[in-house]
């Protein structure tokens, strides 16, 4: 027993084959482990017109990579949900960012796949597709994310992130550090 409420439905994630296919899913509070399995994953970034990037903080209760700076929002879709439908559901979740005050993600690294151990034994191991989105609203009017799934939040110019990240990589999430190296991501993003 995951010591969650027996009526409530497990959040589900999709396994995949080395070459990317379904063969299964996996209820997400079990799947994060040691071993964990390559499963279906999505990052983004979300930036604002005068070229600022959200920067999260993860929450310290988190399982993996508690209290690590990283990008704006990871997630995985639940089986069958389209990334950018996985994507509005879990800026809702995470940072109570409604749907409608975000642009259309667009794909920036769809080939994106890692696997990463935290110093807690904790592997992920994710073909993870990383898009941009634009606000669409002034982010001085988004309310307070949600404590359970973030720290703490700041708006910096892409520029910045990246020299912070390679100034201290040891700081942020694995993903998000291999992430900026990529040209692909730094065209959209500078």
């Amino acid at each position: 027993m995951t010591g969650r409420a027996q009526t409530e439905t497990p959040e589900l994630v999709e396994l995949l084959a080395e070459d990317g296919s379904v063969i299964g899913t996996a209820d997400k509070a079990e799947v994060h482990t040691d071993a964990t399995p390559l499963h279906r994953a999505f990052s983004v970034h979300l930036r604002t017109p005068d070229g600022r990037v959200l920067l999260t903080r993860r929450a310290l209760g988190k399982v993996a990579w508690p209290g690590v700076w990283t990008n704006t929002c990871c997630g995985h879709p639940a089986p069958g949900e389209s990334d950018e439908g996985a994507i509005r559901r879990r800026l809702a979740q995470e940072l109570t960012i409604p749907a409608d005050a975000v642009g259309a993600p667009v794909p920036a690294l769809p080939d994106f796949h890692y696997r990463a151990v935290d110093a807690g034994g904790v592997v992920e191991h994710e073909v993870c597709p990383v898009y941009v989105a634009d606000l669409l609203v002034d982010p001085a009017t988004l309310p307070s994310p949600n404590p359970d799934e973030v720290a703490e939040t700041a708006w910096a110019p892409w520029t910045d992130a990246v020299a912070a990240l390679r100034a201290t990589p040891f700081a942020f999430s694995p993903w998000f550090v291999l992430q900026a190296r990529d040209p692909r991501l730094n065209a959209l993003l500078t």
